[in-house]
């Protein structure tokens, strides 16, 4: 989701599947396999990874990644002496968990990981509420996904999104990300949450790059998907990592042929989109995001639809399904907090649950689909 400042991204239901089709689409797609989630299992012994086009758990049976993001650690630590937007303990991931969800994806910012540029909340603080948030989420047998939502060069503070990571500080990032979290096999890594620079060998190996801070036009190295993916494996971790493509990681076209070199082979196509993308209807998700799965693994990280609506996301899940493709919606926020409906979607109303109408639409597919499995 982008962000054009610190703070969150309001709506109305619109018609989607009847109750009876959506039962006949889950019987198709239990006769199919294709619903397939992930059993409820340990912490200690809970584990993914890449083989093939899907990921394997640790019991080695196929899973696809279903779940939420929760956004939040990507700002309040700027200029709030806080990590979170709303609750991070074990009842609130409880909640999480009742909507059949076996994934939730955490967005990070690099300036707060590394304690630079000026952020309120210190390191060490930033750093364990992180890492006490991930046990606390793998301790109900849930995968997590960090991801580096905000980066910004040089003493630029990261409040924004930049069209690409930087070389100053998204390798040391990383480095450390890996280092504090390569003993845990539960959690892998969003190398750069919507790059949108102009072209892939940039996004592949770096390159100059112009933005536009506020009016004053900055000029950066970026950091290329290559290297990102050399400093994670520079630490011995072996965890898999997913590259979104170019236009906010909604244009996937030449995915595959810029993929970097990764010796452990565990690279994982991330996929962004909104009804407002470009790449928002089944011709797109056909010609591109199809093929691309039945090579690699392909996980939607972040979908949904403006008003917090449910139109659009009940004609991307079944077609995620029917291909394989794992998908997380954006976002659980509670919308009588921080979050509003008109900047962008919120799953929910507020933090005992209560879904907006994008979140019924989610909660009650992947009922259906945890029902079928």
């Amino acid at each position: 989701m982008r962000l054009h400042g610190h703070g969150p991204a309001t709506g109305h239901r619109t018609s989607g599947f009847p109750w009876l089709i959506r039962v006949v689409l889950a019987s198709a797609l239990a006769l199919t396999g294709l619903a397939l989630n992930a059993p409820a299992a340990q912490a200690s012994t809970l584990s993914i990874r890449v083989v093939g086009n899907h990921f394997v758990n640790q019991a080695g049976q196929t899973i696809r990644l279903l779940g939420v993001d929760r956004s939040g650690a990507e700002y309040e630590c700027v200029d709030n002496n806080r990590v979170f937007d709303g609750p991070s303990n074990a009842a609130s991931v409880k909640t999480m968990t009742s909507w059949h969800i076996n994934a939730v994806r955490v967005p990070l910012n690099e300036d707060c990981w590394l304690g630079i540029n000026g952020v309120t909340t210190s390191r060490t603080k930033y750093r364990n509420a992180i890492i006490n948030y991930v046990a606390t989420l793998q301790s109900f047998g849930l995968f997590v996904i960090l991801d580096l939502h905000l980066a910004a060069p040089a003493t630029n503070i990261a409040i924004t999104q930049w069209p690409m990571a930087d070389a100053d500080h998204s390798p040391r990032f990383w480095k450390s990300v890996a280092k504090t979290f390569m003993s845990n096999h539960a959690v892998l890594f969003d190398l750069f949450n919507e790059p949108y620079v102009s072209t892939w060998p940039c996004w592949l190996h770096g390159c100059q790059t112009i933005y536009d801070n506020n009016g004053s036009n900055v000029t950066y190295q970026t950091a290329g998907m290559q290297e990102l993916v050399n400093a994670v494996r520079s630490t011995g971790a072996t965890t898999p990592l997913m590259l979104g493509g170019l236009a906010w990681s909604n244009d996937e076209t030449s995915w595959q042929t810029y993929e970097p070199v990764d010796r452990d082979h565990q690279l994982v196509v991330s996929f962004h989109t909104y009804n407002w993308n470009g790449c928002n209807n089944v011709t797109c998700w056909n010609s591109t995001i199809a093929p691309l799965a039945k090579v690699v693994p392909v996980v939607t990280g972040e979908f949904g639809e403006s008003g917090c609506a449910d139109s659009y996301d009940l004609s991307y899940m079944p077609w995620a399904d029917q291909n394989g493709v794992s998908y997380l919606g954006w976002t659980w926020d509670a919308t009588d907090q921080n979050w509003n409906c008109g900047g962008g979607p919120a799953l929910i109303v507020n933090y005992n649950g209560a879904p907006t109408a994008y979140g019924v639409g989610l909660r009650d597919h992947l009922a259906i689909l945890a029902a079928a499995g």
